[in-house]
Parts: C-alpha cells; structure tokens; sequence
C-alpha cells in the first residue's frame, strides 16, 4: 500500500494546488476590488478531505487491500446481470417506456421542463452518434444543423405561414443538404484536421444567422412562430376535426417522447443495417475498408447527412417550443455539450448516449444550489472518465480501435 502511495503522491499534491489557484478567482475576487482567502481555503480543504478519502481507496484497492468487499461486490453484480438477462429485453423496453408515459403525471412543470430538454438532447446526441460513434469523424460543428432546421421553420412558418407538419420534413431536407455541403470537403481529411475544418464550418453557419439581417434578422432573432397544431376528431354531429394549438408542457412532452423513440429506434435499425456496417468498417479502418470495395466517400457523405436530418427534425421542435430563436442558441459550447454526451456515455452506444444526456441535463438540475461549481464538477468528471473508463458508462459491444489512434 505505502510503494502504491508513493506512486502518486507527487500528482495529486500538483493536482490539488492547481486546483486551489483555480478557486481563488473564483471565490476570493469579488466585484468590489476586495481580496479574501477564508471562503477559498475552506472549499478547498472540502475538496482536500473528499479527494484524499478517494485517493486511500484507490490506493488500497490497487495494492488489493480491498479485496474482501471486491469480492463480495463483484460476485453479487455478477447476480444481479445474470438476473437481469433472465428477462426478455422487450420486458425492460416496456418498464421504461411504461415509466416515461406517465412522467408528466407525477412530475411538476419544472420536472417535465427539465425532460423534454433531456429527450430533445438524445435526439441531438444520437444523430452525433452517427458521425462520430458509427462512422468514427470527429465533428464540431453539429449544432449548426440544429440551427438550420429550427431557423427552416420558423421562416417558412413567420413568412409563408406553413405549418409545423408541413414544415418538419422541410427542417430534416435543409439540415441534410447543409449536412452535405458541410461533409463534401471534409471526407479527405481526418483526425484534428476534421475537427478543425468542422469547427469552421459550425461558425460559419452560425455568422450567417447572426449577420444575414434581411432574412434571419440577425441577432434579434425570429419572433411570432406558431407551437404545433393537431388535429382531433370530434363526434359532434357526424364526425369533424378541431385544430388546436399545443401549449402545455405535457403535450410538448409527448410530441418529444416520440422524437426520441424514432431516433432510438432509427439509429438501432441503421447500426445493424449493411450501411452501418460499412461505416463500422469505416471507423475501425478506412483504408482496409476502401481495399474491400467499401464506397467511403458515398458513405462519409451519408453520414453527415443521416446525422444532420436527426439535428434538423430536433431543431424544428425547438423552434415550435420556444416559439423564438437566435444564433445564440446555436454556439460552439452547444455543439461541444452533445460531443461530450455522446463520448461520456459511450460512442456508438445507444443506452449509453441516453444515459450521457441525462447525466449531463438532468443532474446538473438536481444540483442547481452548487451551480457555482457546476463547470468545475463537470470538468472533473470528464477528466475521471477519459482516466479510468475512456469507452464511457455502457461502451458499445462493437468497438475497435480506429486507424489514427493506431498510427498514434
């Protein structure tokens, strides 16, 4: 245990005093030009005292101190799994769909507020996971697609009065063709190169909302979009039907409930298609994959495009929610939030990226008294899991290795 201790001593004592000259801005400057340490030094001994409780557990399991409640632990999980998989997947499938149905019925305004911001996140995130997690390219700019689906309709619907039905396969057509354009000059590149060229792209589009003043109106944004209608059959009289304009958070909720079982249901059926297998082969090694006869511009470009139709659909449901948009719902912070769900959860993992997204929307709700350090505890999380579990929470039972991080 001491030879084990030894080994990080030195990284965690440079850790945590980089971490308490982080907290002093923080904390210790205040607006009116004063200096105090007291509020800084007592936080921090509060991170000291949790992290060294953390750091003797690391250490006594690694030098197998622990191995009396491992063991234990370990064979009652091994239960537990073998339990769980004595029932059929489609009866789990049913307790969670069972669950999500009535939500709205228990949950307050605020808790189906904080839902149907998580489901339109899993529609974000697993139309990212098609071009990051099936066909392994990094992209940065995604919520620029989002962006073009949601500015779709709220300028067909403000200039032309078009409907959200009739606009919502518009919203996926737009974010597919700006999927294309934006994937064309890409698919040659890889690695930080791809990165960097989609990052560009994501700001372009978004300079153009926020300068293109005759048509977007620029930063102040589009206001005066119509929520969603419906139509229900009355039998009044013979049987007729009765727009009504959708306004309560329940039905905003269900409408996006549906959003993200279509998307769940979408990527499961293009992940074991032929097509996602082509961009699994893609991912794992592109060259062997053009060398067996696999398309990979064709299927690089299908990508993009598969993945910004999802971005395009959500957009137009956040658009007909919000009933206003701006480019600054649409930066680069928005785009790097979906990446980290898709990567926390784990890349081309469906339960995963779910998961992602509710660790990432949902908690950070239930924590909102420490919202001070809501960014410095996200951070750290995403520090701890590239550390000790980089395939995320629910890795995909398919995942290699790609080619860049092999020649790396």
């Amino acid at each position: 245990m001491i030879h084990e201790f030894k080994k990080v001593w030195k990284q965690y004592t440079i850790g945590m005093l980089w971490l308490l000259g982080l907290l002093w801005p923080m904390l210790g400057i205040h607006p009116d030009g004063t200096l105090t340490f007291q509020k800084t030094v007592t936080v921090w001994s509060y991170l000291l005292a949790g992290s060294l409780v953390c750091l003797m557990i690391y250490v006594m399991k690694a030098s197998g101190s622990l191995r009396f409640i491992s063991t234990p632990l370990s064979r009652t999980t091994e239960g537990l799994k073998s339990a769980t998989a004595a029932f059929p997947s489609w009866v789990w499938i049913m307790i969670v769909l069972g669950f999500a149905l009535i939500y709205p019925q228990f949950a307050g305004r605020y808790g189906t507020d904080v839902a149907i911001n998580v489901l339109l996140y899993i529609c974000l995130g697993l139309g990212l996971n098609v071009v990051v997690g099936l066909a392994g390219m990094l992209d940065l700019g995604y919520i620029a697609f989002y962006g073009v689906g949601a500015y779709t309709y709220a300028l067909f619907n403000v200039t032309y009065g078009l409907a959200f039905w009739v606009c919502l396969p518009l919203s996926a057509f737009f974010a597919c063709i700006a999927g294309c354009i934006v994937g064309y000059p890409t698919l040659r590149m890889r690695g930080d190169y791809l990165a960097i060229v989609t990052l560009g792209f994501g700001e372009i589009i978004r300079i153009i909302l926020n300068n293109w003043m005759s048509l977007t109106n620029g930063p102040n944004g589009i206001l005066g979009i119509s929520p969603i209608g419906i139509y229900i059959p009355i039998f009044e009289n013979g049987l007729t039907f009765e727009h009504f304009w959708v306004k309560k958070l329940e039905f905003f909720y269900y409408f996006a409930l549906g959003l993200a079982i279509f998307a769940v249901i979408a990527v499961r059926r293009l992940n074991f298609s032929r097509v996602g297998r082509a961009w699994e082969s893609i991912r794992e090694d592109e060259t062997a994959a053009e060398l067996m006869g696999v398309n990979t511009f064709i299927y690089k470009l299908l990508a993009y495009a598969m993945g910004a139709i999802f971005a395009g659909v959500a957009g137009a449901f956040f658009a007909a929610r919000m009933k206003f948009v701006s480019p600054e719902s649409f930066t680069f912070l928005e785009s790097a939030m979906v990446l980290c769900m898709v990567v926390l959860g784990g890349m081309g993992s469906i339960p995963g990226i779910i998961l992602g997204v509710i660790a990432l929307i949902a908690l950070p709700e239930v924590f909102r008294e420490l919202q001070s350090y809501r960014m410095l505890v996200f951070g750290a999380t995403m520090i701890i899991m590239m550390l000790f579990r980089p395939s995320g929470l629910i890795p995909a039972k398919r995942m290699g290795t790609r080619s860049e991080e092999k020649e790396s």
